[in-house]
Formats: structure tokens, C-alpha cells, sequence
């Protein structure tokens, strides 16, 4: 099968073109000799991937900067959708045939991807297969920061800066739908506009306006007290003072997002089944920016380094066209 493989850390767009096995500079390369990979337990499930979604994680990991440093070589990615291959002999909640999305610590820059069937959700009707897979990870994040850490409620004010990114999209939708006052931050009028079009209450473009100045006098004019921030798009990890949080009687509240599989899988599953649900019902939508095949990868990854995504940036692979090639 065709994965993509990270054979040393280093900066995947690089190489601004199409990717290949020979290609030595690069960290990542197209592999078409990967295994198919084989059920390894009763219960597990091959997926045959239809698309699989780019996070700044999965850059980072290639750089060799984020948290999760696996041995090298390694098959990126995360979320994923696609249609299920092949089932063990004890897997009784999916079909070969069945269309499904998850997410895993690795691996879904590839054809195919074995998971464990508690770990898939079936994507239902009216919710686009592409769009699944790329609802996991951004979408994930923002509910389970928002409604369930957060608490969010409806008259309540939500900031969210990188608005016009993956999860800050997923964050201001999912705002909008809680009741929130939502305030969006991002920069350039191609943003701004896109923003103001999903509703948003008030939107500020950091690149003309000064962000504090417009938030403090948006809330002025709203009478509103009181907001609940989301996100530090900047790349820097700020520092809260703990005298301040005393004295402004803030809460502050930290998520790592990938830590809930292990220690709360359940609050995961049941935010993803409810995000499903409202993609089925339109109450979300889920804006893809850009869509690249595996030889593009590097492309991809330069659209998510350079901020050039207003949403989503994903891989669509075309089984079909790779199977009919090798005939």
C-alpha cells in the first residue's frame, strides 16, 4: 500500500513538490511497499482510508517538537475517515462496507489503518465522508475544552483568537451553538469575511485593529462582563502570573486533549457522536480549506506552516486510483 512515511525529523515542506521514495533531503517520503497492515485481535477492523486530516500537531511531530516523540520511522497522522475493509471474527458493531471516522496516536497517512471496532464511529447519513475525517482532532478539541471543561452556556462571552484556523472554526461554531457571545480573532479581510458569514458576533482583525482595544470596546457597547478565552494562535506558550489569576478571580483551565483516550475514552466517544450528530443535523459545518493527495504532503504541510488554511487542510486518497494503477 501507499503511506507516508517520516523517516527522520526535519521540516516537511522543504521540499515544496511532489514526494517520492527517492527523495533523500526530504524528512518524509511516499513509500508504495508498506504492508497492507493484518487484523491483529478479534475484534479489530481494517479501514480502507478515504481522507485523513493535517493538524499542527502532526508538523510538530515531524519536527521532532511535539510531546510524542515516536521511533523513527514512522506513518503520520491522526484523524481519519474512510470505509471499513475487513472485520476479526468478533467484531459485531460494524460491516465491511460501513462508513466511519476516528482518530489514532498514528498512522493514518496510509491506504489502510487497523483499529479496534469500540474505537470507530460510524459516520451517519448526510455527513460527508471527507468532512469526518476531518472532525475528530479540531472539533474534538473544542467541545470537549468547551462544553465539558469549560462549561459554556448560553449569554456567556467566548474569545477565540486564531479564529480562522481548524479548531479555532470548530471553536466558533461550536460557541454559536452553546448561545455564546462569540468575538473571533484573525487576520486579513478573506478571514474576517468568512468569519462574519458564520455569524459571528464580533470580528477583529489583529493585522488593522489593536485586539484589546476592539474586544474591550465591542463589550462596553454590549454591556458584558466577564470572557472565556480559547487558544494561543501565536506558536508561544504565555505564562499566567498566579498573583493575577488571584486578584482578577480568573479560572483557567488547561486541556490536553489526546490525554482523555486514556484516562476518560467515554467523554471522547460521546463528543464525537454528539459533533456527528450536528454535522448530520447542519447545526456545524465543517469548512475545508484545502484537500492534497500523499505525493503532496509537503504542500500541505506549507499551507498549515503559513497560515494559508480558513479551516481544514487535508489528504484525500483515491484507493481506486491507486489499485487501478498497479494493474
Amino acid at each position: 500500500m501507499e503511506a507516508l512515511v517520516c523517516k527522520k525529523l526535519g521540516d516537511p515542506t522543504a521540499l515544496k513538490s511532489s514526494i517520492s521514495e527517492a527523495d533523500n533531503d526530504s524528512p518524509i517520503i511516499l513509500s508504495k511497499t508498506q504492508p497492507i497492515p493484518q487484523l491483529t485481535t478479534p475484534t479489530s477492523v481494517r479501514v480502507r482510508v478515504k481522507a485523513t486530516s493535517l493538524n499542527y500537531a502532526n508538523y510538530l511531530q515531524i519536527l521532532g517538537k511535539y510531546q510524542e516523540k515516536p521511533p523513527l520511522p514512522f506513518i503520520p497522522g491522526s484523524d481519519y475517515s474512510g470505509i471499513v475493509d475487513a472485520v476479526g471474527p468478533g467484531v459485531s458493531l460494524l460491516k465491511v462496507g460501513d462508513r466511519v471516522c476516528s482518530f489514532a496516536t498514528l498512522g493514518s497517512f496510509a491506504e489502510f489503518l487497523v483499529a479496534e471496532q469500540d474505537e470507530l464511529f460510524k459516520v451517519p447519513d448526510g455527513c460527508d465522508l471527507v468532512a469526518a475525517g476531518a472532525l475528530p482532532v479540531a472539533f474534538g478539541t473544542s467541545h470537549v475544552a468547551l462544553v465539558h471543561r469549560a462549561q459554556l452556556t448560553s449569554g456567556q462571552v467566548l474569545l477565540v483568537l486564531g479564529a480562522a484556523g481548524g479548531v479555532g472554526l470548530s471553536a466558533v461554531q461550536i460557541g454559536k451553538v452553546c448561545g455564546a457571545v462569540v468575538i473571533a480573532v484573525a487576520r486579513g479581510d478573506e478571514k474576517v469575511q468568512f468569519l462574519k458569514s458564520l455569524g459571528v458576533d464580533h470580528v477583529v482583525d489583529s493585522s488593522k485593529e489593536s485586539v484589546i482595544s476592539s474586544v474591550k470596546d465591542f463589550l462596553k457597547a454590549r454591556k458584558l462582563k466577564g470572557i472565556l478565552v480559547i487558544g494561543f494562535a501565536s506558536g508561544e506558550v504565555p505564562l499566567i502570573p498566579a498573583n493575577i489569576a488571584l486578584v482578577k478571580n480568573w479560572t483557567v483551565h488547561g486541556l490536553y486533549w489526546g490525554s482523555y483516550r486514556i484516562h476518560r475514552p467515554v467523554v471522547l466517544e460521546d463528543s464525537i457522536r454528539e459533533l456527528l450528530s450536528w454535522v448530520a443535523k447542519g447545526r456545524i459545518t465543517i469548512c475545508i480549506s484545502h484537500t492534497y493527495s500523499l505525493s503532496e504532503a509537503s504542500l500541505a504541510f506549507a499551507a498549515i506552516k503559513d497560515r494559508k488554511a480558513i479551516g481544514k487542510v487535508m489528504i484525500a486518497i483515491d484507493n481506486e486510483r491507486s489499485v487501478k494503477s498497479k494493474l
